[in-house]
């Protein structure tokens, strides 16, 4: 799969697609969706489609698709892979939601929550189909939230189509089984390739399985989160184990009304950039610094 468009620029949203099969603009299809990487702490969440003609839906079974989850990351690699031999009736379309994104939502002035980013995420998703000429007829969703009120919601916006919303549809459906796949696939190669906009140096990247209650992701996360300017984006900061963290190891902010026994104890913005000896230290390795060219000055 190729990420190079994703490891351009890994602060917003990614879609990736495959060219649409002539046959599934000529046949009704089936399409399918499925999310990765909806609870961890590190890293995007990928929300991804597969479709295929209703006609074929017996030899997308034979490839044997199967829930991500119950699957080693080389079978998954492997099955992804006959997927793209069989592009002639397999197609697929995947966002993915970089971690800053996800958490600068959840944290904006109006707030715009995990699950309302799922579903508008597979909505639009869907539409991406429909515009680029897939005849979709039937569409099987594996659920965020109430499945009744997910799939009700669904139908309203796509009223031709017949669709299914279910827990556990990648285990029930092969057509969400393969776009669990999809997800999935996309997920881990994310994560491997990351480009840190931050620079870290010689960063460990051994964080663990990027889950809030896994000890190496905690562990990672102690280790590079940023007195002042918090985590790299590669961490939700939005999740409440990264809040903790920041709570205990960050700095505390003052605000222009905090009242003053508010304030007793905190430390002035200006004790950040010095050492105990009073010896002003650079801040070269965090990007505010990079990109604004700063430097720290001894003497004016």
């Amino acid at each position: 799969m190729d990420l190079s468009e994703l490891e351009r620029d890994n602060t917003g949203r990614c879609r990736l697609s495959s060219p649409v099969p002539a046959v599934c603009r000529k046949e009704p299809c089936v399409l399918g969706v499925d999310e990765a990487g909806r609870g961890p702490v590190l890293g995007p969440m990928v929300y991804a489609i597969c479709y295929c003609p209703l006609s074929r839906l017996g030899d997308l079974e034979a490839l044997k698709v199967a829930d991500s989850k119950t699957l080693l990351e080389s079978e998954r690699e492997r099955l992804f892979a006959k997927m793209e031999e069989n592009r002639d009736f397999v197609g697929w379309a995947l966002d993915v939601l970089s971690p800053n994104l996800i958490s600068t939502s959840m944290l904006g002035r109006v707030k715009y929550n995990l699950n309302s980013l799922s579903h508008d995420t597979a909505t639009g998703l869907i539409q991406y189909a429909l515009d680029q000429g897939v005849n979709v007829t039937r569409v099987f969703v594996d659920t965020v939230g109430m499945p009744e009120t997910y799939q009700a919601r669904l139908q309203q916006s796509f009223p031709g189509i017949e669709v299914t919303v279910k827990a556990k549809a990648d285990a029930l459906y092969p057509v969400v089984s393969a776009a669990s796949i999809c997800a999935k696939v996309a997920r881990d190669q994310a994560v491997k390739k990351w480009k840190f906009v931050e620079k870290l140096q010689d960063s460990d990247t051994d964080y663990g399985s990027g889950y809030p209650n896994d000890p190496k992701t905690k562990a990672w996360l102690k280790e590079h989160v940023e007195p002042v300017f918090g985590f790299p984006q590669f961490v939700r900061f939005s999740w409440r184990t990264a809040q903790t963290i920041l709570e205990k190891e960050a700095e505390d902010v003052i605000w222009e009304d905090s009242a003053p026994e508010d304030q007793a104890g905190l430390r002035k913005i200006t004790s950040y950039f010095l050492n105990e000896g009073s010896q002003a230290r650079p801040r070269p390795s965090h990007r505010y610094f990079l990109e604004r060219g700063l430097e720290s000055a001894t003497s004016l």
